[in-house]
């Protein structure tokens, strides 16, 4: 994409992916903000408005979004464990969406708001995430449970909980909206693991990330 108009971080892992699909390098990204420098995000994939598959990171895995971005469409498109790899034919019924997180910050359950913040919840290695802005998703309680649910934590026990902020983008959208503002787009996943790095085709070291608020 470099040398033409940027079109969002959305189109940019639709350029990713349909390069994979042609057994080609992604392209680069542009060199210019958000993708310059390191952050987390998600990858989702919709088909006929159904989830096709989401990869995504909690901290970057990589030096810079763009790679960030390319690396977990790779993972979106062939490596969610729930579906076959990506085929070309399915490519012009799909729509992509990016969720780029904020740095996870220390609070407590009166700092959270279910509509503005992503919750982490950790107990040991149990870890439950949920992305922000979630349909039927409207308090605390039901945000934090459904996490803990996710992660198999006992409620009643002990937990540490992280906030995060999203801006999310759908495809040609270069400004995204941050999560939390009346126009917030729903989300296509909300529980993230490692994607694979661009440019590449090894299998992906990640984990799937589910769509609404089921319970895996």
């Amino acid at each position: 994409m470099t040398g033409r108009e940027d079109t969002g971080p959305a189109s940019y892992a639709r350029a990713c992916i349909e390069a994979f699909l042609a057994r080609r390098s992604p392209p680069d990204a542009p060199r210019q903000p958000p993708y310059d420098s390191p952050a987390a995000c998600f990858v989702s994939l919709k088909r006929f408005g159904e989830l096709r598959g989401c990869i995504g990171t909690l901290t970057p895995a990589e030096t810079d979004l763009g790679r960030e971005i390319a690396r977990n469409a790779y993972g979106a498109a062939f490596n969610d464990p729930r579906f076959p790899p990506l085929a070309g034919d399915e490519l012009a019924a799909l729509t992509c969406s990016v969720d780029v997180l904020g740095e996870p910050e220390d609070c407590g359950l009166d700092d959270l708001h279910p509509a503005r913040y992503g919750v982490i919840v950790a107990a040991g290695w149990r870890r439950g995430v949920l992305l922000p802005d979630l349909p039927g998703v409207d308090s605390v309680d039901r945000q934090v449970a459904i996490a803990l649910q996710k992660a198999g934590i006992d409620p009643q026990g002990s937990f540490d909980v992280q906030r995060f902020t999203v801006r999310r983008y759908t495809e040609n959208d270069a400004l995204g909206t941050e999560c939390g503002a009346d126009r917030c787009p729903p989300p296509g996943c909300v529980v993230a693991g490692d994607g694979t790095p661009p440019g590449e085709l090894p299998e992906s070291r990640g984990t799937a990330a589910d769509e609404g608020d089921e319970p895996v």
